[in-house]
């Protein structure tokens, strides 16, 4: 009896501590959101669920990102059959703007101590006169910038609304109220704190981890990551619809690392690669074109040009700005190939310039094309252009070193006939040419004008001894 008792309590020791441990993924979502991050997480869930994880864990320190993004984040963990938590940690990290949305779709929303979240406000609303550009772009969720105090004193109906978000158009209100129901929406899925979710739009409100589990904002506050497992252990959540109970038992953490899909796609959709790529691109075609047979630039072209068009479809690009990038370009080339004396190339640059600028349809940090690489590469195609009319207007002060009309004014040598017809040798070339002078043959005689395929030639001294005169 007392081995039986032994072996079935080795056989449960066994179970609890080998047979049955779970998977805690942990995701780490660390700087702007953009569509590599959102690719990335994406994915990481679904082969979560693939690989029967128990549990997900997002690890985030965020200032925010695209909206775009953010929601393809949102919206995989809202589908996730799995539990998924984010965790604002370690202590010095925060979930801004967009960070903050995620947190609150997240089925257990958590924040380690010294952290803080919120700030959720369309920034270019909120700002004054609506000048002050926002750092989220198409988001546009990200940290409000505080106002400059104004020497005017306040209306009655602004000391009324003092703290809201002023939208002065229609597209504003619809852009806001649009925030504001959104998150309403994410709190409001797993009974968090609906009022002060939508004050984080309304009123750019953030705050810290302790105000944040006071106002039912987060379900609690972990240290580190064993303290989140075991605080989660054994709550109930919402998938999908359904009341679940997470369940955690003998936990094995897996650090999943950012994998060369996820490397690539950071690189080529960083908006200054891809402005580079698109440029060589369409300099490499161009360049081929003009130049075929020469094979390396249509080939390295075409690479980068599909590069940029792929990352450009992930970007919030304006279309605009890409048509006049474009424009710019043709008429720059057509400068070099059609000389207006600097018309076309000058209407390029300026085009060039402004598409540029123009191109990122986003203030997001980090999701715009840096002003030096535009004035760079801008001042590039300048000093071009400037070449190339500067070699023309040179080119056409040389004299013909091509085509018949060279002929004129060169020494020939008399090979048969004249007077009348005869036949002279010029450069190498037997022509027709006419003199109704006599000349003699090996006489030296220079030509005059050009019919067709006819020479005029002249006598270029008189005769010697021995040719008679005339």
């Amino acid at each position: 009896m007392r081995v039986t008792s032994f072996c079935a309590a080795l056989f449960l020791w066994f179970m609890s501590f080998g047979a049955i441990a779970q998977d805690v993924w942990v995701i780490g979502i660390q700087g702007g959101i953009g569509p590599a991050t959102s690719d990335y997480v994406s994915r990481e869930i679904e082969q979560a669920h693939k690989e029967q994880a128990a549990f997900i864990v997002l690890k985030v320190d965020t200032p925010g990102g695209l909206d775009s993004s953010m929601r393809d984040i949102i919206r995989a963990i809202t589908t996730s059959p799995i539990p998924v938590a984010t965790w604002v940690g370690p202590a010095g990290a925060r979930a801004a703007s967009a960070g903050t949305y995620i947190l609150l779709a997240s089925h257990v929303a958590a924040m380690a101590p010294g952290t803080n979240l919120g700030a959720a406000t369309p920034v270019s609303i909120g700002a004054p006169g609506g000048k002050e550009p926002d750092d989220s772009g198409s988001n546009p969720f990200a940290p409000k910038k505080e106002p400059k105090e104004s020497k005017e004193e306040p209306t009655a109906e602004e000391s009324k609304d003092d703290g809201k978000v002023k939208a002065k158009t229609a597209m504003e209100k619809k852009v806001i109220n649009d925030a504001r129901a959104y998150i309403r929406g994410l709190a409001k899925l797993h009974d968090r704190n609906e009022e002060w979710a939508e004050t984080a739009v309304t009123e750019a409100a953030s705050i810290d981890a302790e105000a944040a589990l006071e106002l039912n904002v987060i379900d609690f506050m972990a240290s580190d990551l064993d303290s989140l497992i075991t605080k989660s252990n054994g709550r109930s959540v919402m998938i999908n619809g359904l009341e679940s109970k997470i369940e955690l038992v003998n936990v094995a953490y897996i650090e999943r690392e950012q994998d060369w899909r996820f490397k690539l796609l950071s690189v080529i959709t960083n908006p200054n690669v891809a402005y580079i790529l698109m440029l060589i691109g369409i300099y490499g075609l161009l360049l081929e074109f003009y130049n075929p047979g020469v094979g390396l630039p249509g080939v390295l072209g075409g690479i980068c040009l599909l590069l940029a068009m792929y990352s450009l479809q992930m970007l919030p690009v304006s279309y605009a700005g890409l048509g006049l990038i474009l424009l710019g370009i043709a008429l720059m080339v057509s400068e070099a190939f059609s000389p207006s004396f600097g018309v076309l190339g000058l209407g390029g640059i300026v085009a060039f310039a402004l598409g540029s600028i123009m191109l990122m349809d986003t203030e997001t940090p980090g999701y715009q094309i840096a002003i030096p690489l535009i004035v760079g590469l801008t001042a590039v195609s300048a000093l071009f252009t400037f070449v190339i009319l500067t070699l023309l207007l040179k080119s056409r002060r040389k004299p013909v070193t091509t085509g018949v009309e060279v002929l004129l004014g060169q020494e020939a040598t008399v090979v048969s006939g004249f007077p009348g017809q005869g036949r002279v040798l010029v450069d190498g070339e037997i022509w027709q040419a006419n003199c109704l002078r006599p000349l003699s043959k090996g006489q030296k005689v220079t030509v005059t004008n050009i019919k067709g395929l006819s020479l005029d030639v002249v006598l270029d001294k008189e005769p010697t001894i021995g040719l008679g005169k005339e």
